[in-house]
């Protein structure tokens, strides 16, 4: 064995999306990188929903893009379709969203993987996990094992495993080990992992049919064209690279009382309700069965018709993921309209496979029982791509500053959607595949994809993912921004010049002079119709002009939600000490003391978002602390 080539600093298990991010930024952070994966042709599958971004999702990938992470600049590039989603609703919650090309994705990120300094790809199988003992008992973290038998030494370990561990499929009653896609399962890395005292968790998911394009009438099906303006994910990306891009349709069906009829005849023959699957089911993404038992009054549900690719003819049916046996499949997909010659080609499944119980670990996502171990994606508890790539970037992050010496980072709860996701799994942890969404976060009024750039550039900055060109080109962006914003606050108008604009949109007239901001801040005026009353204004970005909109629409509600921030930001400044027993403390439940026992928060603010944890007990330990 060659001592040299089987060593490295850090080693990322896994290159799903989460080993994928996490592996280029521990690279490009200057660390000696090793990224393991079953197979090198499965690098960056998309085998689900062949899709990226989303509700909140789409917020994800802007922060991600935001710090320096590479999914946004690749989803851009494979764009089937643009969408934004919730438009009705206000900008915080508005998403992006695209279908991606699977193939091209993975073929553009593998050649990423490939190109990038200090970054090896290795298809080998990690079988175990190495650890020794330090003098106080704890564990660190000495390298992996693969199933050739050949020991990699190295620092950092981060598992991002996905769907892969121990992984069996389920379609009716016929149960077999593989991955997703039909791929080989990972075999002895869980019993490892509990070898090392990782407790894991049992998880299920699954992913609908394909269907042969040419065998769907998509005359009988409503269709659903992309959006006119897109704006990138990636700020790496030019606004005018999709000005010629011929989007391909999605397309809408409805259930009906037919399909219905089917499902519930053979409910009892789906791997889900004939009790051969025991791990727990996403919640926000339930199977079609699972929909009709949970959901007995509807009548009908929503289906979207999605392209796999370009040069594909598989669609993707989502909404209709099903572990029912194939003749099931067949007859409830030909019971809608337009699918009634409809032919299948790949099978829907369910799947399970082992994940770990992220209160295991900080928010750094290391670990606390094991040193240099890290956890990213669907190995902690999460659902989706997005999910995953936001947990890799951190724990590559910090993997690589544990390596140079350098503190860790850890994202604010109230600064993304990253923290929030973070935060949530290591303080709350979950019971289900964990998805994101804008109503989890209390801050997200402050975190709207437009400004993710403001919010983490700076920090990507910092650790060495955002080079000098991007960043002064940031700090531009943002003086143009600001400048814009206090140009329209100090451009005022009189109501002799305001009102006929102001009617013509139905809105209230002027009785005294006002600002242009103070225009732009009423429903019907968008920054785009002020141009009618404002024609000194400079030719800006799309990207800078929504910023400025969104920014003085939000600015009192934003400094509420501010006020707040700071007032927790406090609670999150109180350290608590890293050995403490909870049980000792006077006046504090028994309830609290066990969860804290648990959970081992860092501060008082992290203490407060416990589950089982009340202001009471909150105030218990801050009167413990100030007599320490």
């Amino acid at each position: 064995m060659n001592s040299e080539i089987c060593k490295t600093q850090v080693a990322v298990i896994g290159a799903g999306h989460a080993g994928i991010e996490a592996a280029l930024a521990s690279a490009r952070m200057g660390v000696d990188t090793v990224l393991f994966t079953l197979s090198l042709d499965s690098l960056a599958n998309l085998p689900c929903n062949p899709s990226i971004g989303g509700t909140a999702k789409g917020h994800l990938v802007y922060e991600i893009d935001a710090m320096g992470g590479e999914m946004g600049r690749i989803a851009d590039m494979v764009t089937l379709q643009s969408r934004t989603l919730n438009t009705g609703k206000g900008a915080a919650v508005q998403s992006k969203r695209i279908q991606a090309d699977r193939k091209k994705y993975q073929q553009l990120m593998k050649r990423v993987i490939e190109t990038t300094k200090n970054l090896r790809l290795v298809q080998a199988e990690i079988v175990e996990l190495c650890t020794e003992r330090d003098a106080d008992g704890k564990r660190h973290v000495t390298g992996v094992v693969t199933k050739l038998n050949e020991r990699w030494s190295c620092e950092r370990v981060i598992v991002a495993t996905g769907t892969f561990l121990e992984s069996a499929i389920f379609v009716g009653d016929v149960t077999y080990d593989a991955g997703p896609d039909g791929l080989l399962p990972a075999k002895g890395l869980s019993a490892s992992l509990r070898e090392a005292g990782i407790q894991l968790l049992r998880f299920k998911t699954g992913t609908p049919a394909r269907v042969n394009r040419q065998t769907i009438d998509f005359t009988r099906l409503e269709e659903q064209p992309g959006e006119e303006e897109i704006l990138p994910y990636s700020v790496q990306n030019s606004e005018q690279m999709f000005d010629s891009l011929r989007q391909i349709p999605c397309h809408i069906v409805y259930t009906n009382a037919e399909t219905h009829r089917i499902i519930r005849e053979n409910i009892t023959r789906s791997a889900l309700y004939s009790g051969k699957i025991h791990g727990t089911g996403p919640r926000y993404c339930p199977s079609i069965e699972d929909k009709l038992v949970r959901f007995a009054d509807k009548e009908r549900h929503q289906l979207f018709v999605e392209p796999v690719g370009e040069d594909s003819a598989e669609m993707y049916i989502q909404g209709f993921s099903t572990s029912l046996p194939t003749d099931v499949q067949y007859e409830m997909l030909r019971s809608l309209p337009g699918f009634e010659h409809a032919e299948i080609m790949r099978y829907a499944y369910a799947i399970e496979y082992d994940c770990a119980d992220p209160m295991q670990m900080d928010a750094t996502l290391e670990f606390k029982n094991i040193r240099g171990l890290y956890g990213a994606g669907q190995f902690n508890g999460t659902s989706g791509y997005e999910e995953a790539a936001a947990q890799g970037l951190v724990a590559g992050i910090n993997a690589a500053r544990a390596v140079q010496g350098k503190l860790p980072i850890i994202l604010e709860r109230a600064g993304s959607y990253i923290g929030t996701l973070i935060d949530d799994l290591v303080t709350k942890g979950t019971n289900e595949p964990y998805r994101m969404m804008t109503s989890r976060s209390e801050y997200r009024l402050l975190l709207r994809q437009d400004n993710a750039d403001l919010r983490l550039t700076p920090i990507g900055y910092e650790v060495g993912l955002i080079d000098e060109t991007r960043y002064q080109a940031f700090l531009a962006k943002k003086a143009l921004e600001e400048s814009e914003t206090e140009r329209l606050e100090h451009t005022h108008l009189s109501p002799a010049e305001a009102n006929p604009f102001l009617i013509s949109l139905g809105e209230t007239e002027l009785k005294s002079g006002a600002s242009l901001a103070d225009l732009l801040r009423r429903p019907a005026v968008t920054y785009e119709k002020l141009a009618q009353i404002d024609p000194e204004r400079p030719t800006l970005p799309r990207a800078v002009a929504l910023t400025v909109e969104v920014g003085i629409k939000y600015a009192g509600y934003a400094s509420r939600q501010l006020s707040e921030v700071e007032r927790r930001r406090k609670l999150d400044m109180k350290r608590l000490p890293e050995e403490i027993d909870y049980k000792q403390i006077r006046g504090l439940r028994l309830e609290a003391a066990q969860k804290l026992a648990q959970v081992q928060p860092r501060t008082i603010g992290q203490a407060s978002r416990i589950s089982g944890v009340n202001p009471a007990d909150i105030s218990v330990l801050l009167i413990y602390l100030g007599m320490k």
